[in-house]
């Protein structure tokens, strides 16, 4: 992932990542910027099938279950108790080389001050397609069949390029590209398009499978043996007005 350990606002933040733009494609952007108004989180709203009008939505961070910690969860709540939950995993691209010199020059332009000089050190740096990829569908594996022992649903959400990449170098072609909304594992790809007022995430491409079409391209094998109210409990142990969810 292509992490900061300082924060910048969020003009800044895309210009850091045109940085790695090859032939005028945005490869690469940093997580946080994926949470542009939201909009990843609205998109998700349609999987939770068991949501009722008047129920309140959560969002949680950073919630472990069985096959590992799932970066967001969209909760549907009724007088404190979860009635329907979504899975939401946040992916962009891991780098190799050296980065940091290429981001130092990158915030000289944008007349940011620096606290080193290693803007002037000549390394190079490159995005780590294969690595990204293979980890992730690993990950997958182990987590979807959580969700689906538990009939929920768990998004990953990846910049196009990486799913391109991902669909031409693994085992893809079982995958539905029009989505079924009842499998456990849905892929959300977003592109970031330049406009006048700056970046903008759109949703260009959707696709979903189960624990099968993951295993399928990695050729994996493991099991979850969890239950529905183990995973309820501990959202609702985590809700509070803080995670209060407003979609608009």
């Amino acid at each position: 992932m292509l992490q900061s350990s300082q924060k910048f606002p969020a003009d800044i933040h895309w210009h850091l990542c045109c940085r790695l733009r090859k032939a005028q494609r945005l490869d690469g952007y940093l997580p946080s910027s994926l949470l542009e108004r939201r909009q990843i989180f609205v998109d998700c709203l349609q999987l939770l099938t068991n949501h009722q009008p008047g129920n309140e939505l959560h969002l949680i961070t950073e919630v472990t279950v069985p096959g590992g910690s799932v970066d967001y969860f969209i909760v549907s709540a009724r007088d404190g108790s979860a009635q329907d939950f979504v899975g939401i995993e946040l992916q962009t691209l891991d780098t190799t080389g050296a980065l940091w010199p290429e981001r130092q020059r990158t915030l000289r332009e944008l007349q940011v001050p620096r606290h080193d000089e290693e803007e002037n050190i000549t390394k190079s740096f490159g995005m780590n397609w294969k690595m990204t990829a293979k980890t992730i569908l690993m990950q997958l594996h182990h987590k979807v069949q959580t969700f689906q022992y538990v009939n929920r649903k768990l998004v990953l959400v990846v910049q196009d390029h990486l799913l391109d990449y991902m669909t031409r170098e693994f085992r893809f072609d079982h995958v539905a590209d029009e989505t079924v909304i009842g499998d456990p594992m849905h892929i959300h790809a977003y592109r970031a398009n330049r406009l006048q007022s700056g970046f903008r995430l759109e949703l260009r491409r959707r696709m979903s499978t189960n624990a099968d079409g993951i295993r399928s391209a990695l050729g994996l094998q493991a099991e979850a043996n969890v239950e529905l109210s183990q995973i309820m409990q501990l959202l609702e142990a985590r809700m509070s007005d803080e995670t209060v969810f407003a979609p608009v």
